[in-house]
Order: C-alpha cells, then sequence, then structure tokens
C-alpha cells in the first residue's frame, strides 16, 4: 500500500454525522452560541450551514495546528475511526513572502477490525525556496488484496492477506536553474505477511514479496516545479523524474532498479475554473516484492480501482480533473482517467486500457489553501475517498 495522507475509502455521511455531533456538543455549542441571532435570521441556510461549518472547523483548530474527524468505511477494513491534523508553517522567522509555506499532516486510523495505520509526513522549505526536504513515516497492521500480476485480471482471482509493515522515505532538494531542483532520496521497507490465504498464489510462495519482504534503495530525483501555488494552482507545471536502486548493500532482499515519471500542468479555462492534466509512467527493471511493482488503483491514480487492481513491471496512468468553484469556501471537480499496466513495453496495446471517472467536493479550510476532498469513484467499483489537497 503506497503512504498517502488520508486516503481510505469513506461514507461522507457518518462524516457529516460526525460533525454534527461536534456541533451540538457542549463546546461546540458555545462556538455557534457567539454568532448574534439576528444576523442568522437574516442569513440564507446555505450561509448559516457553511458559517457553521468554518465555526466547527476553527473549534477543532489551534494557532498552529488543524484537526479533522476521520471515518472510513470498506468491505476490507469495516468501520474506522481516527483523527487527522495537519500544521501549516514558515520554518524561518521573518521569511520573505515568496517563501512556500510548509507542512506537516498526521493520520491515525483503527478499524472495527482491529486494525490499524498510522501516517506521518513532513515538507519543509527553506532559504527562499532554494531547498526543500520531505520525510514520510508509515507504520501500520493492515489488510489488503492481492489479484495477481497483469492486466487482465478476473475480479474472482482476489486472494486477502493481512501484513504489518513500517515504511520510511527521505528527500532532499536543492535549486539549480529557475523552477530546477535536484537531489537524492532514500526509501526503506520492511513487512511482514502474517496471513495469507489457503491455497492462494501468496501461500504458494512463488510470487515475490509474499514472504515478508525487505527493501531500501538510494536514488536522484529532478523536479521542474512552476506552480504559482503548491495547494491550489492554477496555472503553471510540475514534472518530476526519479530514479531508486536497491540492492544487498543497502539491506534489501531485493536488486532491481524503478523509474518513474510524473508530468503535470494546471491550464486557467473560462472564469475561476482550472483544468489539470497529468501523465505518469512507473518502470521496474529487474525482480521487485509484488508490493514495489507498478501499478493502478487508489486515491491517488485511477479512483475506482482498488489500489493494486492491475500491477506488473510497467505502468502507465493518465488523469484530468476540472476544478470550479460552487460557493464561498465550496468547490466541485469532475474527473477522468484511464491506465494499463504491462510486463514489457511491446504488451502495450490501445485495447488494453481500462478506464474511470468520477465527481468530488471541496471544502477550503485553510487560507493557505488546504482543502478537504470527498470524491466518488467509478471504475471497475464504486468507491468513497476522503483526504487532503488535490490528487493531482
Amino acid at each position: 500500500m503506497t503512504a498517502t495522507m488520508l486516503t481510505h475509502k469513506i461514507s461522507p455521511v457518518p462524516f457529516l454525522v460526525s460533525l454534527l455531533f461536534c456541533l451540538w456538543s457542549p463546546l461546540a455549542q458555545g462556538q455557534v452560541d457567539s454568532i448574534a441571532m439576528d444576523s442568522v435570521a437574516k442569513e440564507p441556510f446555505h450561509d448559516q450551514l457553511l458559517n457553521t461549518a468554518d465555526d466547527v472547523l476553527d473549534w477543532m483548530s489551534t494557532d498552529t495546528w488543524s484537526f479533522i474527524p476521520v471515518v472510513t468505511y470498506s468491505p476490507e477494513t469495516s468501520l474506522g475511526l481516527g483523527l487527522g491534523a495537519i500544521k501549516v508553517f514558515k520554518p524561518q522567522v521573518g521569511a520573505s513572502e515568496r517563501l512556500r509555506p510548509s507542512s506537516m499532516p498526521i493520520t491515525f486510523i483503527y478499524t472495527l477490525k482491529k486494525q490499524a495505520i498510522l501516517e506521518m509526513d513532513i515538507d519543509l522549505w527553506k532559504n527562499d525556496n532554494r531547498d526543500f526536504f520531505n520525510a514520510s513515516l508509515e507504520l501500520a497492521n493492515y489488510p489488503f488484496e492481492f489479484y495477481g500480476i497483469g492486466n487482465d485480471l478476473p475480479a474472482d482471482n482476489m486472494e486477502d492477506y493481512s501484513s504489518r509493515y513500517f515504511y520510511l522515505r527521505l528527500n532532499y532538494m536543492r535549486k539549480i536553474l529557475p523552477n530546477v531542483y535536484v537531489g537524492p532520496w532514500m526509501e526503506y521497507r520492511t513487512e511482514e505477511v502474517y496471513k495469507k490465504e489457503e491455497g492462494g498464489l501468496l501461500a504458494g510462495g512463488t510470487i515475490p514479496g509474499s514472504n515478508s519482504p525487505q527493501v531500501a534503495g538510494i536514488g536522484l530525483k529532478i523536479n521542474y516545479d512552476s506552480r504559482n501555488d503548491i495547494f491550489q494552482p492554477d496555472k503553471g507545471s510540475f514534472h518530476q523524474v526519479s530514479w531508486i536502486t536497491y540492492h544487498d548493500f543497502f539491506g534489501s532482499d531485493y536488486t532491481y532498479n524503478r523509474y518513474e515519471v510524473d508530468l503535470r500542468k494546471y491550464i486557467p479555462v473560462w472564469k475561476n475554473k482550472v483544468l489539470a492534466v497529468q501523465g505518469y509512467w512507473s518502470f521496474v527493471d529487474g525482480v521487485a516484492p509484488f508490493q514495489q511493482t507498478s501499478l493502478l488503483g487508489g486515491s491517488k491514480r485511477m479512483r475506482g480501482y482498488f489500489e493494486g487492481r492491475y500491477r506488473d513491471q510497467l505502468a502507465m496512468v493518465y488523469q484530468a480533473e476540472l476544478r470550479m468553484p460552487i460557493y464561498r469556501s465550496l468547490g466541485l471537480v469532475f474527473f477522468g482517467s484511464t491506465g494499463q499496466v504491462a510486463e514489457k513495453l511491446s504488451q502495450y496495446g490501445f485495447d488494453r486500457f481500462h478506464y474511470g471517472a468520477g465527481f468530488g467536493f471541496r471544502y477550503k479550510f485553510m487560507d493557505e489553501g488546504i482543502n478537504i476532498r470527498i470524491d466518488f469513484g467509478f471504475g471497475d467499483q464504486t468507491a468513497f475517498y476522503f483526504g487532503l489537497n488535490e490528487v493531482i
């Protein structure tokens, strides 16, 4: 499973119920009562609802941290409850207005099936945007689904497994030219696959990664970043090319290379609307554990498909998202995607693409432009996603 902030399937109904519960709790009620009754009476109903949402989020926030309740549900996890927190800040006193805001999101979720996941990230900008540091840490005890390797596997090919894993990623980048950043990165993941379906492919031990793999690698990233805003860009580009090599010299059980190309463009269209487009390619050279192969699905690439529904040595994904404001802090998005996986380039074909689409809602809850998002994705399944920030 990819380490991602707040990207689990979610039912929006429990989320709204949790907000209403917070609203009518004694502490939240005190916040709401501060609004003069005569002004409330003059406001339209939809404005009153938005004011209430703003009050609840303000009540759940401090001067440095914002907190969000998380309610998840999926067949794999049953009901899950948790808490998300995010801090947006500038690490240097007296920093210039050009310095991009740094952020630190943290999420913890616990489910009725006694599954737990803790995610922590930090994006740190310094020295007038000349230096960038990113770190990601994930601890999980989580079930997942394995469909096999390939682009044409039927849904009934799925088997359940459970694992505990620790994941760490570190990345430092230095600006060397206008909008161009270069720097090293490292990745470490150790996993214990402690439950497999009897008679399944993983239980047979022939699939790389089915016997508690450990991988460690060091690589290089090159970014071209001309976005006018890192949270809500409406123009500019973000392009990234990365390479990482895993070797037993670093403590890895597997030796292979992984290459990724991620190209994104943000185009203003019509009035206050933005078209975000992305092309993503992943290449694995060598034998990698199945958890590290190129894949489709999840909340980041092809919503509407289970993460890892299709996986192989190579993957390509194309996505587009149209973003538009609705009213005040509310926004609406429509998105579409297509992609496929293959063992080698010659297997790619126009008749092998998978397709997905959907829509979602955005609620801006921080002045820096960070959104709460709820997405409805339709692919080979219907899925709900709850998270922070944009997908593309």
